[in-house]
């Protein structure tokens, strides 16, 4: 498999930030400590990822500090790697460094070609790119294969790595728990050459999968059970995207990560706090790689933050497969998954989503963020961008039994509002144009024959106005053989058009959205919903699937006016009163089928 992109997809990273945008944490304290001290000031860059030599014979860093993103291609990235991407591009941009796009690819039987072009593409909607001071930064764990074996090598020969041949089973005995020291493996005493013999002798084949491992050589007794001697490379026969079978042995995530980071000159390696145990490893293995010689000086640092932990989502891989091949949701796009793909064919933005990461902040310990956060920061982007429309979901007809006699039969009178009530500064709000006739579309909800208390819309004997059209009177009603109502009636008030002199003569109440019956369109509307009822749907060992929301999804057929048919598939639009919505990237065919998904309504209807 190649990492190879299209055209244009590692575009340059969006310009800084505002600095009154950007909130301090715990990593940019970190970040700027460093800058002042010039802790990474007299890093090398060979160009490329290298060993010390590589980055000895290359010029002076022209990144001031590094990071990287580095998923496993293993799976669709979900709102917390968003966080993760909006953190580490986003620190890099602003400290005038460079992010890395890396695939630690070092898992050969779980990963595949369609996730790596997936993470590209989600990361380059984010808003960032892997291109800066005239090269590109996007890497693949798997070429540093050769130096992995290499610094393997050379950790037997110092005594720091030993074959081990113990079962699964005993190494997980002997390896002891919180309130009892590991054994020494019987095979830990063997001298560094018959090691390295061993070792090669895995790395030629000569051996079945789960035979042996190589094992550093730490502390059997140590109090972090992590650096228990933790195995640093196995026996796996497994043809690898990248290499195919030039290997049977593949270095452990624990091993690989740390080596990566080296060779990339990464200067804040950032990660979530379950990597926090796993840190002194880390140390253990950049101290040992350097004092060798075989990585440069000054060593990356790794620094965690808690993950994101969403209500009513669920972000565990596993579970979100299961929710996928068992067919709960219709893929891994599927608009209520929380999966970047997902939430961008739900209508989510890069803008909202960039919101959502600089709000919840980054911290060292776990708390629960309310998914209404998300909710807001995706209503604060559509409010000025989205352009308006009128839809009708739950549709009855209205008859205006006098049109014909004041306006001619047959006419239809031009209506128009603007698509942007309130325009961002600067920008010129477009004109919608739509007709009104005889005949509309109101929402069910808009008539009740007798009206509870407090009801403004339409009820025999009061007047409303059609939103942008005229103010009409309400007369009554045609029902079919069930009492079910089939039309409204009511009668249009003369010289009451919006916009013309003296259209405010007559007050009113309530204005109503509807859609010409001329010329509406009928289009497919899916309403939908979160996924889960409970808001921690997978928490204490509960069954995830207990709480999945039966009306997550309705589907109906709605009327909307004539500008909506004409949406691009993406392209997000307010649909008035009733919230914001995006023509669906896969199933809308501008023109002839559209299709449309409710991304969010316009306000909150989970809060208490």
């Amino acid at each position: 498999m190649s990492t190879t992109t299209p055209a244009n997809r590692h575009a340059a990273a969006p310009a800084a930030a505002p600095e009154a945008t950007k909130v301090s944490n715990f990593l940019r304290q970190i970040i700027e400590s460093d800058l002042e001290k010039g802790t990474y000031a007299s890093r090398r860059w060979g160009g490329s990822p290298g060993d010390a030599a590589h980055h000895a014979a290359g010029q002076p860093d022209p990144a001031k500090i590094r990071t990287r993103f580095p998923p496993e291609p293993n799976g669709y990235l979900h709102i917390g790697h968003a966080k993760s991407i909006c953190l580490n591009f986003g620190l890099a941009r602003d400290y005038g460094g460079v992010c890395h796009m890396r695939f630690d690819d070092t898992n050969p039987e779980k990963e595949d070609t369609e996730y790596v072009n997936s993470i590209l593409d989600a990361v380059q909607w984010l808003g960032f790119g892997w291109d800066a001071n005239g090269t590109s930064h996007l890497f693949q764990a798997s070429d540093y294969f050769d130096f992995m074996y290499r610094a393997a090598e050379y950790l037997i020969e110092a005594g720091h790595a030993y074959v081990d041949e113990q079962t699964p089973e005993q190494m997980r005995v002997n390896r002891g728990d919180f309130g009892k020291p590991g054994i020494d493996s019987p095979y830990r005493t063997r001298t560094p050459t018959d090691n390295l013999a061993r070792f090669r002798q895995m790395r030629d084949g000569l051996y079945e999968d789960g035979a042996m491992v190589l094992r550093a050589k730490i502390d059997m007794a140590s109090p972090n059970i992590n650096m228990r001697d933790p195995a640093i490379y196995r026996i796996r026969r497994a043809t690898h995207h990248n290499t195919g079978d030039k290997w049977c042995i593949y270095p452990m995530y624990t091993f690989a990560h740390p080596i990566e980071d080296a060779l990339e000159q990464i200067t804040h390696s950032i990660c979530t706090l379950e990597f926090e145990d796993q840190r002194p490893f880390y140390d253990w293995l950049m101290e040992r790689l350097c004092e060798g010689g075989l990585l440069a000086a000054p060593s990356p640092k790794q620094y965690e933050f808690a993950r994101l932990n969403l209500s009513y989502v669920i972000t565990s891989k596993r579970k979100l497969a299961q929710l996928v091949y068992d067919h709960k949701v219709s893929g891994w796009d599927d608009p209520r998954m929380p999966t970047i793909v997902g939430l961008r064919r739900r209508g989510y933005t890069p803008a909202a989503l960039q919101a959502f990461a600089e709000r919840i902040g980054v911290t060292k310990s776990d708390s629960w963020i309310d998914y209404a956060t998300l909710e807001g920061c995706l209503r604060e982007d559509l409010e000025l961008k989205a352009h308006r429309g009128m839809a009708v979901l739950n549709p009855v007809k209205l008859v205006l039994t006098n049109w014909d006699e004041l306006m001619g039969a047959g006419h239809l009178e031009p209506c128009t509002q603007p698509a942007l009530p309130h325009p961002p500064e600067g920008v010129e709000s477009p004109t919608r144009h739509f007709t009104i006739g005889k005949e509309v579309w109101i929402e069910r909800e808009d008539f009740e024959e007798v009206p509870p208390k407090g009801y403004k819309r339409l009820f025999p004997g009061n007047k409303v106005r059609l939103k942008g059209g005229y103010v009409i009177e309400c007369t009554g009603c045609n029902k079919d053989a069930n009492g079910v109502i089939t039309e409204v009636l009511a009668t249009m008030v003369p010289d009451t058009k919006s916009g013309t002199p003296g259209s405010d003569s007559v007050k009113v109440k309530a204005a109503i959205s509807w859609v010409g019956a001329a010329n509406g369109v009928t289009v497919e509307v899916r309403m939908y919903d979160r996924l889960f009822l409970d808001a921690h749907p997978d928490a204490g060992g509960k069954d995830f699937l207990e709480s999945l929301n039966p009306n997550s999804l309705k589907v109906v057929s709605a009327i909307v006016e004539p500008s909506l048919a004409n949406a691009l598939p993406g392209q997000n639009f307010q649909f008035e009163r009733h919230g914001y919505f995006v023509a669906d990237r896969v199933d809308h065919v501008t023109g002839s089928k559209p299709v449309f998904n409710l991304a969010v309504g316009l306000r909150d209807s989970w809060g208490k």
